[in-house]
C-alpha cells in the first residue's frame, strides 16, 4: 500500500459506456519553489473536481528578515501523439489550464517561459523563426507546419522536430515531434515574521474512457486501479449491477474520468505542511469517486474530505471519477 494512503471512498450512485476510446490524463500540481528553509507552509487546502482545481496556502516567514522567493507554476510537458488524445482543457497556447494566482489578495502577473525540445535539444528559436506555434498539440500548429515550404519542413525533420504523420502517408503531411516545456514564474516577498495567503486555481486536464473498464476482466485494469485509486469491491459491484447486458461489460451506463494532482512539489519548504486538507467533489450524487487517503470522511452530498496534520507530501494524488451518463 502506498506510504500515506490507506482506504478508498465510494459515494452516491453513478454510471455510462460504449466503446473503449481513452483520453490521457495530464497531471498538474501546485506551486513549486526553490528549497527554502526560512518559510513554512502552515496549511494547504486543496479542492479537486472534474471542473476545477483550487488550492489555498498559508505561509509563515520564520525569520526576522523579508524573504524574496522565486515561485514557479510548471505546466506539464506537452507533446503531440496521433495515437492518443490528451485531456487539455483549453486551446489557449499560452495558458492551457486557465491558470490564475492571487498572492495576499492581489492577482499575480506571472511571466510565461516556454521552450520546445526535440531529441533533447532546445529548438525554440528554429520554430519561432519559421512562425510555427510552440504548442504541439493544437491542429493550428499542424496546419502551420504543413503550410511551410518543403525545404523548411525538411530542415525541421532533420533536427527531429517533425515526423511523418502516420495516418496520412499519401499526402506527405507532418506532425510535431517536439515537447513543449512551460512554466509561469514570479518573485514573491514574504514579510519578516508574517503569514501570507496564496491561492491558485485552474481547470484540470482530465483523462478517461467512454466505459467503466475496471469491470471487464479481459481488459485487465482492475488490479491497476486497486493500486492507483484504491478501488474497492463495493464500487465495482455497484457498477456491475447496472449492466444492461450481463454478458457485455461495456454496457454499464458509466464512463471514467481521471485526475492527477502532483502533490510532491510541496516538499520544498521548511518542516512539514502544518495542516493539509483535501476535498474531492464527485460532481453529482449519481457519480462514484475512488481515491487513496487516510481518514477520509463524507462532508456533503458530493464531497469527501481528508485532513492530515504535520503532513509530508511525498505522494501524488490520483482520483477516479465514475460518471453516470444521462443517455442511458
Amino acid at each position: 500500500m502506498k506510504s500515506w494512503v490507506i482506504g478508498a471512498v465510494i459515494g452516491g450512485l453513478a454510471l455510462p459506456a460504449q466503446g473503449n476510446d481513452t483520453m490521457v490524463t495530464v497531471g498538474v500540481g501546485g506551486l513549486q519553489f526553490a528549497q527554502n528553509d526560512s518559510v513554512r507552509m502552515l496549511s494547504e487546502d486543496l479542492y479537486l473536481s472534474m471542473d476545477e482545481v483550487r488550492v489555498t496556502y498559508e505561509f509563515e516567514n520564520l525569520t526576522d528578515a523579508d524573504q524574496h522567493v522565486l515561485i514557479a507554476f510548471p505546466m506539464p510537458d506537452i507533446d503531440s501523439s496521433p495515437y492518443e488524445m490528451s485531456g487539455f482543457p483549453t486551446d489557449d497556447p499560452e495558458n492551457v489550464f486557465g491558470f490564475s494566482t492571487v498572492f495576499n489578495g492581489e492577482p499575480v502577473e506571472a511571466e510565461l517561459h516556454q521552450s520546445a525540445f526535440a531529441m533533447g535539444i532546445d529548438r525554440t528559436e528554429e520554430l519561432q523563426k519559421l512562425g510555427v506555434p510552440l504548442a504541439p498539440h493544437l491542429l493550428s500548429t499542424e496546419d502551420a507546419i504543413n503550410a511551410l515550404p518543403a525545404g523548411d519542413r525538411q530542415a525541421l525533420v532533420d533536427i527531429g522536430a517533425l515526423g511523418a504523420h502516420p495516418f496520412d502517408d499519401e499526402s506527405g503531411s507532418y506532425s510535431p515531434a517536439w515537447t513543449l516545456r512551460s512554466a509561469y514564474l514570479w518573485e514573491a516577498v514574504f514579510p519578516a515574521g508574517e503569514i501570507v495567503d496564496v491561492e491558485h486555481r485552474y481547470t484540470p486536464g482530465l483523462g478517461g474512457t467512454v466505459a467503466a473498464t475496471f469491470i471487464d476482466p479481459e481488459y485487465g485494469q482492475r488490479p491497476v486501479y486497486e493500486e492507483k485509486y484504491c478501488l474497492e469491491d463495493d464500487l465495482v459491484n455497484a457498477v456491475a449491477r447496472t449492466l444492461t447486458s450481463p454478458d457485455e461489460p461495456w454496457s454499464a451506463p458509466f464512463t471514467e474520468s481521471w485526475l492527477t494532482y502532483i502533490l510532491s512539489s510541496g516538499a520544498n519548504w521548511a518542516h512539514s505542511i502544518g495542516t493539509f486538507r483535501l476535498t474531492v467533489d464527485k460532481g453529482s450524487e449519481d457519480n462514484f469517486v475512488s481515491f487513496c487517503g487516510e481518514g477520509v470522511k463524507k462532508t456533503g452530498p458530493t464531497t469527501f474530505e481528508m485532513v492530515q496534520e504535520d503532513f509530508y507530501p511525498w505522494q501524488d494524488i490520483e482520483v477516479l471519477f465514475v460518471v453516470r451518463q444521462e443517455a442511458f
